[in-house]
Parts: C-alpha cells; sequence; structure tokens
C-alpha cells in the first residue's frame, strides 16, 4: 500500500499466535508429566480443570470441547494416574469444560463482527484517501501517513496528488483535532480540491475554494463549530513552464532538495483555512523556477513538532542530508529516523509527500 500504514493482521481474520495456540497443549504435556514423576500423595491432576477456559481464547468451538473432553478423561479415569475425580468434582469440571466452550463460541462470534466491521472501516477511510499513484503527469510521488489513533488509517492529516488542465497540483493539510473526529473535515477537503483541480485555472482559487469549503461546513455544524480550521500547503507544476507555483495557508513550508543541498522554500504564508480571515484579497502566490531532478518533500506539523525525550524537536531539514542515502526511499527513512528519534513515534498524526520533477519525457 503506497500510502505506507501497516496494520497488525489480528482483526483481518488472521488466526491466534501460534504461541498462544501451543500453550495450552504445552500445559496439559506439563502438568501430566509433573503427575506422573510426583509421589501419589501429590495430586496436581485438579490444576487441569483450569485449562480449557485458557483454550477457549485460542481455540475455536470445536477444539475447546476436545480440550474439556481430554481434560474430563484424564481426571476421570483412574487406571491413568492422572486425576481421580468422582461425583460432583467430575461434574464441575464438566460444567467448566462447558462454560469454556460457550466461551470461545462468544470469541467467535465477536472476532467475525470485529472483521466486518474493520473491512468496512477500512473500505471507508481507504476511499477518503485511497492510495497514491506512483507517477502524476511528470511528478514522480511518494507518501507515507501515521494517523496518531491506534487502529485507524486516516486521521486529521492528508495529502492528494492529480493532473488537471491546469498542470499537476498537490495538496499537503492539517485539520483541527485527529482521529477519527476529522475525517469528515479531511473527506470535504479533499472532494473540494479534486474539484478544483479541474475547474479553477489559478492556485489562489483553489486555496480559496477549499477556505469557502470548511467556513460552510463549521457554520453549517448542529454545534456551529467556530473553530474548525485546517492548515494547507498547494503546489503547482503548470504545462510547459520551468517552474513551481505555492500557495501556504498557515502550514510548515516545502523542503526543496536539489541535489545534497537541502533548502526551505520561503512563501509568505496566509491564514489558516476555515477561520475567515483571508477577507477578499486572495492568497499570495509563490513562483520558484525548477528543473528536472527537484525533489519537494510536504509535510505535517506532526514530524516537526515532534519531541526526543529531552524535549527537542525533530530537525527534519538537518537530518535529510543523512537519511536521503537510505536506498528504502527518502520518506520511509525519514519515518524510520523520526521513530528512533522519538522512541516509537510522534504523538500526533504525521503526513509524508516526496515530489520528483523528472521533466517531460
Amino acid at each position: 500500500m503506497r500510502r505506507g500504514r501497516e496494520e497488525p493482521g489480528r482483526l483481518h481474520g488472521e488466526p491466534p499466535p501460534r504461541w498462544a495456540r501451543i500453550a495450552p497443549a504445552a500445559a496439559l504435556v506439563g502438568l501430566v508429566l509433573a503427575q506422573l514423576l510426583t509421589p501419589g500423595d501429590v495430586e496436581l491432576g485438579f490444576f487441569l480443570a483450569g485449562l480449557p477456559p485458557v483454550a477457549a481464547f485460542a481455540y475455536g468451538p470445536g477444539g475447546t470441547a476436545i480440550f474439556a473432553a481430554i481434560v474430563l478423561v484424564l481426571l476421570g479415569a483412574p487406571s491413568l494416574g492422572i486425576g481421580h475425580a468422582r461425583g460432583t468434582d467430575l461434574a464441575t469440571v464438566a460444567v467448566i469444560g462447558l462454560l469454556s466452550v460457550v466461551i470461545a463460541w462468544v470469541r467467535r462470534r465477536r472476532d467475525a463482527q470485529l472483521v466486518s466491521v474493520r473491512t468496512v472501516a477500512e473500505a471507508a477511510q481507504l476511499a477518503v484517501l485511497p492510495p497514491l499513484a506512483e507517477r502524476v503527469g511528470p511528478v514522480r510521488c511518494s507518501g507515507l501517513y501515521r494517523a496518531a489513533q491506534r487502529g485507524t488509517l486516516v486521521g486529521g492529516d492528508l495529502y492528494d496528488v492529480r493532473a488537471g488542465p491546469y498542470g499537476v497540483r498537490a495538496l499537503v493539510g492539517d485539520v483541527q483535532g485527529h482521529g477519527l473526529a476529522a475525517v469528515g473535515t479531511v473527506a470535504a477537503l479533499l472532494g473540494a480540491f479534486r474539484e478544483a483541480v479541474l475547474d479553477d485555472a489559478e492556485l489562489a482559487a483553489v486555496a480559496a475554494r477549499l477556505d469557502r469549503r470548511l467556513a460552510s461546513d463549521a457554520a453549517a455544524a448542529p454545534d456551529g463549530h467556530p473553530e474548525l480550521f485546517a492548515t494547507a500547503l498547494l503546489l503547482e507544476f503548470p504545462p510547459g513552464l520551468d517552474l513551481v507555483r505555492i500557495v501556504s495557508c498557515g502550514h510548515p513550508p516545502a523542503l526543496r532538495l536539489r541535489g545534497p543541498a537541502v533548502d526551505e522554500v520561503a512563501v509568505d504564508p496566509g491564514p489558516p483555512l476555515g477561520l475567515g480571515l483571508a477577507g477578499p484579497a486572495p492568497p499570495t502566490v509563490a513562483e520558484l523556477a525548477v528543473r528536472a531532478g527537484d525533489r519537494f518533500l510536504l509535510h505535517t506539523d506532526g514530524v516537526t513538532e515532534a519531541r526526543d525525550a529531552a524535549g527537542h524537536f525533530y530537525p527534519l531539514a538537518a537530518r535529510l542530508p543523512v537519511v536521503t542515502r537510505d536506498p528504502g526511499g527518502l520518506v520511509r527513512a525519514v519515518w524510520r529516523d523520526l521513530a528512533a528519534f522519538t522512541d516509537g513515534g510522534p504523538r500526533d498524526d504525521v503526513a509524508l509527500l516526496l515530489l520528483t520533477l523528472d521533466g517531460p519525457e
């Protein structure tokens, strides 16, 4: 998946880990051997009665029933020398086994429901942020997304790259909040951006459309939501021109990599989207000369505001000359370096988008 998101497979229907399936059987064998090697006046067999409930969390109802039946046979057959359960003791073990089968059945149904819910959630989230194309026109793309909320694919950050009649346009944004609560705003902004790529001839008009979309959604929200806003950075590679146009709406600046040199792209930042601070004047559009091979790294503040144990911010620009030599790709190298710097990863949503200009083919 091009967005670089990996999720644990347990909720995708994969079986429990091998150790979880081996542990009850290993405990059964261990207790049997211990009883056989223990003097006759010490009885360990009744510890076996605690194994069926454990097996219920690793096996299905059928496997748990077989496990419980084995325990009953071992405890109820004196000739085996493992246990000497009789009457109410044996009935108690049987009830424990039956309850274990019920637990295994309920757990299996719950797992199936979780798989179904997870599948629907992933489909919805991927509809919001579909996998990024490796190439859009003359621009090669590489992106990585990590949501702060564990178990989700989409948070409060967004990015997209689209080709239209006015060139290739890219968007990186960061909406207020993170996690599932921000997904609706992310979807609205991306929808407005994809329409603007086709309809708006000026990059400033694209930013204005996004601003109107966010302001309209904030006004229409049941609670008014007067503080709904987002920062964004827009790039445009117009056809036939060796330049890139950039509009910043309160977003961290892009970094340009030209050979070993890394420099911050200076843009006069406008106000964030949705706050109604821009007024009638269009946002400032900066133009920068480019040449084939230039790379632009766009990111959200989840990268540069990540801290290490001492409270220092992650020095993205300073680290790029080091991580750019990683053969695994720049965005993944930055993520690994960031995760090591923060000892496990930042606590905020993170989006990285690398755009490489190949020039006309």
